[in-house]
């Protein structure tokens, strides 16, 4: 007990955050974070945010510059503005809101966990985006000068009565010319806190997270596979570059790699698809998207799949 109590708070934060870097970095797919790492943390504080974050770089998202960033801890890095809103909202959203939102929800840091964030030019780190960037797309020959890392960490959501918690990483990356978004995944227990109709003992139900792109107009943005869906819950399994738990996007012009973009949407490269839940045109993404009339066939039914819709075999009832 001696022992214990000459632990200081900050020292048992330290502590923790390097137990949880150790974690991250045995999965291989979150770059490190935490207090050890040089990270500052959020309030703890339901719907709270970061001060404005000035940036050492200007940072190009969907054409327009920005040189501050705030990160929220309902799970978005905004610009311009925090953002405080709780339950997602259905993609464009027109009025301003400009964001990266890994997973867009009711996170409650009195409810556990924390939000780390940092601005690093560190060579270790910068030559693993750098390696991980050759690996996802080699065709880039991209060497990282610079990078914005802000990981949720074991949160959990509001109105919770259970243990449930969820961790995701956004990372902000540019070589002066080229500007790249990664969002990773690590365990994702949750999709919806109660004020957004979730169950508490659940955190599931209601209005799921979304994850995506928002530019402020009705234009410019981007739903990953299973957003406002319970499908959202699997997005520790999905990827666009062949790497489960990773997305990767090029965000100065908002490119997706390994696929195509319709409707907001993503298709991987060679999918077939329907686009719409009466399958009546089915369209294949090959390079960019061509689109037919034609139903399902015989002895098929129409159902969601990912982001669109496909037909599945009719399932035969035995008497």
């Amino acid at each position: 007990m001696e022992v214990v109590s000459r632990v200081t708070p900050l020292l048992l934060l330290v502590l923790i955050s390097i137990f949880e870097q150790g974690s991250a970095e045995t999965e291989g797919l979150f770059y490190p974070y935490g207090l050890a790492n040089g990270d500052e943390m959020n309030p703890v504080e339901d719907d709270g945010a970061s001060r404005e974050l000035p940036l050492s770089i200007t940072f190009k998202f969907f054409g327009k510059d920005y040189k501050s960033l705030f990160v929220n801890n309902n799970g978005l890095i905004s610009f311009d503005n925090a953002v405080s809103h709780y339950t997602p909202a259905a993609f464009p959203l027109t009025n301003g809101e400009i964001f990266v939102t890994p997973f867009w929800a009711d996170v409650d840091n009195n409810r556990g966990g924390s939000i780390y964030y940092r601005e690093t030019n560190d060579p270790d780190v910068l030559q693993k985006i750098t390696g991980d960037m050759d690996k996802h797309l080699p065709d880039e020959h991209y060497i990282a000068k610079w990078a914005f890392i802000a990981t949720w960490d074991k949160v959990g959501y509001f109105g919770s009565t259970s243990k449930k918690v969820n961790t995701f990483q956004t990372v902000l990356t540019s070589n002066g010319y080229q500007y790249f978004v990664i969002l990773n995944y690590g365990d994702i227990q949750w999709t919806t806190g109660k004020a957004s109709g979730g169950d508490p003992h659940t955190g599931l139900g209601g209005t799921p997270a979304q994850a995506g792109f928002n530019s402020g107009d009705d234009t410019h943005y981007f739903n990953i596979p299973g957003s406002r869906t319970m499908e959202v819950l699997k997005i520790r399994s999905t990827s666009n570059v062949y790497y489960p738990g990773r997305w990767v996007f090029k965000v100065d012009h908002f490119e997706v790699p390994g696929g195509c973009v319709f409707q907001a949407k993503f298709a991987k490269e060679g999918e077939e698809f329907w686009k719409e839940p009466t399958c009546n045109t089915k369209c294949l993404c090959n390079k960019k998207v061509t689109c037919v009339d034609e139903g399902c066939p015989d002895n098929t039914t129409c159902e969601p799949s990912g982001s669109f819709f496909t037909c599945k075999p009719t399932e035969k009832i035995c008497f």
